[in-house]
């Protein structure tokens, strides 16, 4: 399987967005907008996003594509709302955790069955590999999207009226 050249700047392009999003969740405990990575992860995501649509093959890339779109915008949206009500900063915290979810899946996915290069992992989209991988990529987002919102709650107990 070869591939393209607008499949390599797709490749190449959204590739930066995994240790970005790596380091926001490790320093911030979630995607930070304001900050340089963040900004960063912003474009490298988009890039990787819009360079999908020519490239996919099949039907759910393009819905995972456009599922991804709408939730980087509307993260990056609700980062940038001026006076933004209490509840955006949790939509925007989900939205960009599930931005970084679509784009491990088919991270994982494509490199499983692509690597090593003639001898790939995985061969069957039903292998018990790939589904493991996809379910652990999967638990990581219900288990971190809650404490994500935890852990803003405690941090802003003005997002809180509760806590008062």
């Amino acid at each position: 399987m070869t591939i393209s050249p607008l499949g390599w700047l797709h490749t190449l392009g959204s590739l930066p967005a995994i240790p970005l999003a790596a380091y926001m969740l490790f320093k911030h405990g979630r995607i930070a907008p304001a900050t340089g990575a963040g900004r960063a992860y912003f474009w490298f995501m988009l890039l990787g996003v819009l360079t999908v649509y020519p490239i996919a093959h099949r039907p759910v890339s393009t819905i995972v594509a456009t599922v991804t779109l709408v939730a980087l915008l509307v993260g990056y949206g609700l980062s940038k709302w001026p006076g933004r009500p209490r509840a955006a900063h949790y939509v925007e915290t989900a939205a960009l955790s599930l931005s970084v979810f679509l784009l491990m899946v088919p991270t994982v996915s494509e490199s499983l069955r692509r690597l090593p290069a003639g001898h790939p992992l995985v061969t069957d989209m039903k292998d018990p590999l790939l589904l493991g991988a996809q379910g652990v990529l999967l638990l990581l987002l219900l288990v971190g999207v809650p404490l994500q919102l935890r852990w803003i709650a405690k941090q802003r107990p003005a997002l809180n009226p509760s806590a008062a």
